[in-house]
């Protein structure tokens, strides 16, 4: 090993003035570890929140839809065939959808009704029976077997005035997606129960879809919706990406300002850093001075103090990747364990659209934020190696 290895990390390991030195070193790669495990944590837990919305939002919601450009599919069993033929779909299936009021007694609460075709509910045809989202049962004080009062928007008009058009639906079940904007808002029933209440007669509202790969959603609705379009009225296509671009958008941008924002924290850990080389080049004066009149070269001695802020450097980043990737694969344990301790709640579903906050570490994120560490400390080391590589040994020996 070559001698500047060896001095530089002797001089880590230095016990003059109560060992003082090694206590600052040791808390620089302390800070430096913090500041990596921090941004590690805060990003797997984001990447983990932008996974589970996803994966519940696609288990309620479809890849793409293709919707009639007047609100209506007619002949839409010919183009379901077409469409479910297409490379790439896996399912394709009618809906009719529309918004509607829901009211049992004095609680009343607007909710998007979905009439769909489930073929284990066949004989639920004609029995006008509603499933309902946890929270929207919640709100309207219901529980199965009991009904609520289906109103939609079109009614007609009477002496008395604008009468909406009603039904009694019994409450056959209640699902709970895990997504509070479904849980409240959205009430599912037969698609020939929704074709009565919206006058759609053998009409639906459009074709969802379901896609061997959602993220091609935008591109392959495309392809599908111009096959199906047998007449050449068009359609009005969307997909998930579409529909919720502005929620994924502001995930990406919460990521990118939370990394800069807790890079702070390492550039404070760096200035830290500065600070112990600087200490340990004025305690080292003397030897500096030393090793310049037997030999040693200006560049010897900006390597022996390069060595050290490397091994800081190194050290302390390799700590903190280690214990972010340990905190972040154990957080919902922690998570869960902190709030039993506080009997706190940290997510509000109805704020958060979901009440557990996952983890999920990604390697391109340890690799980034330890890549930008090992280069600020790079940065930080320079100075002091230049400052200790200036030495005069003349002056620094003058009053020993």
């Amino acid at each position: 090993m070559p001698y500047e290895w060896l001095i530089g990390i002797r001089y880590l390991r230095s016990r003059h003035r109560s060992g003082f030195v090694s206590f600052v070193a040791s808390m620089s790669m302390l800070g430096l570890g913090l500041g990596v495990a921090v941004l590690i944590v805060v990003l797997s837990v984001l990447n983990g929140y932008e996974r589970e919305l996803r994966s519940r939002m696609l288990s309620v919601t479809s890849h793409a839809t293709i919707v009639g450009l007047d609100g209506a599919i007619a002949d839409w069993r010919t183009r379901l065939d077409m469409a479910a033929r297409e490379p790439g779909v896996k399912a394709a299936v009618p809906f009719i959808e529309s918004r509607g009021l829901l009211a049992n007694g004095q609680r009343v609460a607007g909710a998007m009704v979905r009439g769909v075709l489930p073929e284990e509910e066949v004989k639920a045809v004609g029995k006008f029976r509603v499933l309902l989202g946890s929270a929207l049962a919640t709100e309207l004080g219901v529980s199965v077997g009991q009904s609520v009062i289906l109103m939609t928007p079109e009614g007609s008009a009477t002496p008395a005035g604008f009468v909406p058009r009603q039904r009694r639906f019994t409450v056959a079940g209640i699902f709970e997606s895990g997504m509070y904007e479904y849980d409240r808002g959205l009430a599912l029933t037969h698609m020939s129960d929704a074709a009565k209440m919206y006058r759609l007669g053998d009409k639906v509202t459009g074709i969802r879809l379901a896609l061997a790969d959602p993220f091609t959603a935008p591109s392959l609705v495309r392809t599908v919706a111009r096959v199906i379009d047998l007449d050449g009225n068009g359609f009005y296509v969307s997909d998930w990406t579409r529909d919720h671009a502005t929620l994924f958008r502001a995930i990406e941008l919460t990521k990118s300002m939370m990394f800069f924002i807790l890079l702070i924290l390492v550039v404070v850990a760096s200035i830290n850093l500065v600070a112990t080389l600087v200490m340990i080049v004025k305690e080292k004066q003397t030897d500096i001075a030393i090793l310049r009149t037997i030999g040693a070269a200006p560049v010897n001695v900006l390597r022996m103090f390069l060595v050290q802020g490397a091994i800081i450097g190194l050290v302390g980043t390799a700590g903190g990747a280690l214990l972010g990737w340990i905190i972040s694969v154990n957080f919902e344990v922690i998570l869960k364990f902190i709030e039993k301790l506080a009997e706190i709640k940290f997510l509000d579903a109805a704020v958060y659209s979901m009440s557990d906050l996952p983890s999920e570490v990604q390697l391109h994120d340890v690799v980034k934020v330890s890549l930008v560490t090992l280069l600020l400390t790079a940065v930080a080391t320079i100075y002091p190696a230049w400052r200790a590589s200036r030495t005069l040994p003349a002056d620094a020996l003058r009053h020993e």
